[in-house]
């Protein structure tokens, strides 16, 4: 350990975010890097505990307290190295990825848990930073063809492995850019785009082929010696109450694609825009998703924006629901919600109210909960006012279309686990990729 005192001397320092004035009038990343000298403070908070629960919480097994040693030593590049190990886009989840990590960490049962997801993220950009992240193309091809259908986490993930093998690997993607729910789903302000291109014009270096515009049927099973299916888990979950069929009600996917959209610059017409100025706006679903759409419609000016929840609200604390080192649904407040917004718990939509075809106010109630079940309060009822409503409450899985069940196609992500986390994402791509080069070998 290079400060055995280092978690008794050295306190959490958490992320530091742009003022909210400065950063609700652009889409630039909140946050700020931390200094490679402040990374190593933090990195040496780090106990080396003899049983390390954040590597075990971690979907990639991250070498966590192996790479917070060498950096607490100045050792970025062995660093590097084993992070580059284990996962594919260290970039991102050390953006966007909810950390399971932390909550798993011994420090946290009596003191504020080690900053990994940050320390991930600094091990990756001084990488970049200092010029030790190059292309390497395999040495041998196998001569072996692989398609991945999705160009998400997962099936970038999954390519990213194969060709490290040595296969010939050609991502399709329907949309115009590489990237799936990274690049249109999440937005600027968590993930900016050009940390995609960075990634994207190393591994086409690589020898990775993308292939945009594409929409890749079953048809390319003919085409390839396997495939794998990362298509993402894309049917969002509705509302099947009175008044859905006015306008101004969209689903969440559609507000972030379209506003990522027009931050990078595309044009969008008119009677498609889906805008939050001067809107009073409703976000339904707490969730992270729910709380992008929030900070989307602070920069795009909105009147207010109120966001609300059925579940009731999470507790501040772990308590005996949720013991260390589970992750724990404790109360989430994102630098979204730092911007500005109204959040409400234990809120039932009842129906959509509205004039001249367009949504006007939401009926609800508040509700409890005796175990599963779900009970209306009665004299609860009230309205809120709405102009714009996003519906962030989720997405179904679905069940692959026959034409794809071949033993030459090996699912991965969302598509074959479900609505789920980008970190479980890149880890079902690998896990595809394995399972693709002994079926190729």
């Amino acid at each position: 350990m290079g400060r055995p005192r280092g978690f008794i001397e050295i306190k959490r320092r958490a992320a530091r975010y742009r003022p909210v004035c400065e950063r609700v009038k652009d889409y630039y990343d909140v946050a700020r890097l931390r200094t490679d000298a402040q990374s190593r403070d933090q990195a040496s908070r780090c106990m080396d505990c003899g049983t390390p629960f954040c590597h075990w919480a971690c979907p990639l097994g991250n070498y966590i307290p192996e790479w917070n040693d060498l950096v607490t030593n100045n050792q970025w590049d062995r660093a590097l190295e084993l992070l580059d190990v284990s996962n594919n886009l260290p970039e991102v989840t050390g953006r966007v990825c909810p950390a399971l990590c932390e909550y798993a960490c011994v420090l946290g049962i009596n003191d504020d848990p080690v900053t990994v997801r940050e320390n991930e993220l600094a091990i990756i950009e001084h990488g970049f930073k200092h010029g030790l992240i190059k292309a390497r193309p395999p040495q041998v091809r196998t001569g072996r063809s692989v398609a991945v259908v999705g160009s998400g986490p997962a099936g970038l993930a999954c390519a990213a492995e194969l060709n490290r093998m040595g296969h010939e690997v050609t991502v399709f993607e329907q949309a115009d850019k590489i990237g799936g729910i990274m690049r249109y789903g999440v937005p600027d302000f968590k993930l900016e785009k050009h940390i995609l291109d960075r990634r994207m014009d190393l591994w086409q270096n690589e020898g990775i082929k993308f292939r945009t515009k594409t929409e890749a049927g079953p048809a390319v099973i003919r085409e390839f010696d396997a495939v794998c299916l990362a298509t993402g888990c894309r049917t969002p979950r509705d509302l099947d109450i009175p008044g859905r069929q006015l306008n101004g009600i969209y689903f969440a996917m559609d507000y972030l694609t379209q506003s990522n959209k027009r931050v990078a610059g595309a044009k969008i017409q008119k009677d498609q825009l889906i805008d939050a100025r001067d809107k009073k706006v409703v976000v339904i679903g707490g969730g992270d998703t729910g709380s992008d759409c929030v900070g989307t419609a602070n920069r795009q000016g909105a009147e207010c924006v109120v966001q609300i929840e059925l579940l009731p609200e999470p507790p501040v604390c772990r308590d005996k629901a949720c013991p260390w080192p589970v992750y724990p649904l404790l109360l989430k407040t994102t630098s979204s919600h730092e911007e500005g917004a109204n959040r409400h718990w234990s809120i039932l939509t009842k129906a959509f109210k509205g004039q001249d075809s367009r949504v006007t106010a939401l009926a609800c109630v508040k509700v409890r909960f005796a175990g599963r079940q779900m009970i209306e309060i009665p004299g609860s009822e009230f309205e809120i006012k709405a102009d714009l409503v996003v519906l962030a409450v989720g997405f179904i899985k679905q069940e692959l279309d026959p034409g794809w069940q071949n033993k030459k196609v090996f699912p991965a992500g969302d598509v074959q686990r479900g609505p789920s986390l980008v970190v479980w994402a890149i880890h079902e791509g690998r896990e595809a990729a394995k399972a693709i080069n002994r079926y190729l070998t």
